[in-house]
């Protein structure tokens, strides 16, 4: 487990090779994304860390509803009252957390590809196998920033899933790519930016014409749902991941 400033108000925890983070301003913190449910411990300390508590969590904000960023959700919308936001075509993934699109057999891939049986068996040992579901979702309107800490922009980038949507942070230069680019590919355990496996992307194709929308931010620090930081700017990070293509 780690607890990382890597921006002005912003917080990478990570655990179990998956990232979330935590954006600060005034009003109080957005949660971007919620890991798997081993990592409230996780939270609370950084909360803690920062002077906080889960009292000032105003909003989690998915980049996309797959299990291993609803991970905390649930507990946050129904204990806290903490409201969830997404876009609307990962709604049903939201309340159905393993009923999601991929192009590959999980299974299969897993056993084609063994260096990533490592990063799967850590993720399943923080609860990938049981995360529930959220519902009364809030969702990511049609323009605009979101009404939230740190004011995030909405980066609609399906492929990954429907619904994927990186998020900006124009004043900051952050983009939150979710895993629409990863530094770390969790099926394949190859490390470097790329887009995600097919055995959790549902159509790879669109994935990688969605990284246009990611480098179209100009953001310089990119910050994946799996892997470290990218701190050399959307637009090599962009170049890497199509020169990769898809797996």
């Amino acid at each position: 487990m780690s607890i990382t400033a890597v921006a002005d108000g912003v917080h990478l925890i990570s655990q179990a090779h998956v990232n979330f983070y935590l954006v600060e301003d005034d009003e109080g913190v957005t949660v971007v994304d919620s890991g798997l449910p081993a990592m409230w411990g996780a939270l609370l300390d950084a909360l803690r860390g920062l002077g906080r508590g889960v009292d000032d969590v105003r909003a989690v904000v998915l980049t996309h509803a797959h299990f291993d960023h609803l991970g905390l959700a649930r507990r946050l919308r129904s204990e806290h009252g903490v409201p969830v936001w997404v876009h609307p075509d990962d709604a049903f993934i939201a309340r159905h957390p393993y009923r999601y699109r991929h192009e590959r057999s999980r299974f299969v891939f897993s056993l084609t590809h063994p260096a990533g049986l490592p990063v799967l068996a850590s993720m399943t040992r923080a609860g990938a196998l049981h995360v529930r579901g959220v519902e009364n979702l809030s969702y990511f309107p049609g323009h605009g920033p979101l009404p939230v800490p740190g004011r995030p922009e909405v980066v609609f980038s399906p492929g990954h899933t429907s619904g994927h949507c990186a998020l900006f942070l124009p004043d900051r230069g952050v983009l939150f790519s979710g895993d629409a680019l990863v530094t770390l590919d969790p099926y394949t355990g190859r490390t470097g930016p790329r887009i995600v496996a097919g055995a959790a992307t549902a159509d790879s194709g669109q994935n990688l014409e969605s990284l246009g929308a990611l480098e179209r931010t100009g953001a310089g620090l990119v910050l994946p749902g799996h892997g470290d930081p990218w701190t050399r700017g959307i637009e090599e990070a962009v170049a890497i991941a199509r020169d990769h293509g898809p797996a």
